[in-house]
């Protein structure tokens, strides 16, 4: 699976997390002890935004604080819709993998930047789902991919603060592993 599938794929997924969320549930917790649903979500959501712009080679400073605080508003689902339709289009355009963007630590390949942006979207899509009741079950092959991605980078986004330590998988499976070498 190449990079801008599985982001796709795990963005979906994250978008049908977020439709499923009702009233009573964007004030509860989440795995992300920072954060309650509605903050996990603005987080994902916001990232997304950021892809368009740094994809055209924008850097940090080009686009400055346009996404910081709330980015969810009145409709969090139509926002995070929106953003996903967004970031998709701008990872699957004519050779935006190959192009260069200017993150805050540094310049990436663009299919470096798909691939972090795929693997936190998965993740967090499993946080999202055990955070209102839903299905944690992850698409097989995104975890794979998620599994092989941090076996090789878990220790990078640790010692960013982006990932918490990890824990003692609750069981043999790929997706058990995934969720405790990402802290959960």
């Amino acid at each position: 699976m190449n990079a801008e599938e599985a982001f796709g794929r795990a963005s979906d997924d994250f978008l049908e997390g977020a439709r499923q969320v009702d009233s009573s549930q964007w004030a509860a917790s989440t795995p992300c002890t920072e954060w309650n649903v509605r903050e996990l979500v603005n987080h994902v959501a916001g990232e997304w935004l950021w892809v368009p712009d740094l994809m055209a080679g924008k850097t940090v400073e080009d686009v400055g604080n346009r996404f910081d605080g709330d980015v969810l508003g009145n409709d969090p689902v139509a926002t995070v819709s929106a953003a996903q339709r967004e970031a998709v289009a701008a990872f699957i355009a004519p050779s935006a993998l190959e192009r260069t963007v200017h993150l805050s630590f540094g310049d990436v390949p663009g299919r470096a930047y798909a691939e972090q942006m795929a693997v936190d979207t998965i993740v967090h899509a499993w946080d999202l789902a055990r955070s209102i009741g839903g299905d944690e079950r992850l698409d097989p092959e995104l975890v794979d991919y998620a599994y092989a991605y941090f076996g090789e980078h878990a220790e990078e986004w640790r010692a960013s603060g982006a990932l918490q330590a990890a824990k003692e998988p609750v069981d043999d499976s790929t997706q058990a592993k995934l969720i405790a070498l990402t802290g959960r």
